[in-house]
């Protein structure tokens, strides 16, 4: 019999037979990982089973190959999530997009940091909206999709950087580009950091992330692009402003 104890994000959750599920989550040490969980429909471990929970897993299996079965404890419940319909779909779309890009059984550490802070400052109730952008372009280098938004990939030049390539993930410069501009991706100045000016611009940069998930990463898996994200980005369309970068450093 093998065993392993971790700490860990709930991902996703199946019925698996009458009182069972089979839990996947995304632990620290443990990457992607899924397992049985017994008594799962349980009263008590309703309120644990939740995408975007914190918890302590101990996994056993017969062979390290094998689904194996998985004993969950609550760490942090993140219950606020579910009581505010933006940042429930923030956290929807993290789940989804973990579950289908990340390798199985493959520590991400970096990425993991990434998603507790992210997901925290969701059941906080900050505004996560930036956060979450990061969070994406995080999830593409981590994965090995990395934007290079340091300089013109033609010139050299780190001033008025406006497209990204679509073949390199590198940045232009408007002049450079200037030929080929309804060939290129928009580069919105929150993409290289700092706080979107409103919702257009995070949507915009959002759009230029999302490129390079469907048509780098998950074409490179043969998977869709999950809706969970999709239904995030028409929520953010339709979201009040975001407070500026003024506001912000105040």
């Amino acid at each position: 019999m093998m065993e392993w104890r971790d700490h860990g994000l709930l991902l996703t959750l199946r019925r698996h037979g009458e009182n069972s599920a089979i839990v996947e989550v995304f632990a620290h040490d443990h990457g992607r990982h899924a397992g049985v969980v017994r008594g799962a429909t349980s009263r008590r471990m309703a309120g644990v089973l939740q995408p975007g929970s914190q918890v302590d897993v101990t996994w056993r299996g017969r062979l390290e190959e094998h689904i194996g079965t998985f004993a969950v404890e609550p760490v942090r419940s993140r219950a606020a999530i579910l009581s505010d319909a933006d940042a429930l779909a923030g956290l929807n779309s993290v789940c989804a997009l973990l579950h289908v890009t990340l390798p199985e059984r493959e520590p991400h550490r970096r990425l993991y940091a990434g998603t507790v802070a992210l997901l925290d400052a969701m059941a906080a109730g900050q505004d996560w909206r930036a956060a979450y952008l990061r969070w994406e372009m995080l999830l593409l280098d981590d994965l090995g999709y990395g934007l290079d938004l340091s300089a013109c990939a033609v010139t050299g030049s780190d001033q008025d950087l406006a497209w990204v390539s679509p073949r390199s993930g590198r940045a232009v410069s408007r002049a450079a580009g200037a030929e080929w501009a309804d060939r290129l991706l928009q580069l919105p100045p929150c993409l290289r950091g700092g706080v979107p000016r409103d919702n257009a611009e995070l949507v915009a940069a959002l759009q230029t992330t999302g490129w390079f998930l469907e048509h780098r990463l998950l074409r490179d898996l043969h998977r869709p692009l999950p809706e969970a994200r999709a239904r995030l980005i028409a929520r953010l369309s339709r979201a009040p402003g975001l407070p500026s970068a003024q506001d912000t450093d105040s």
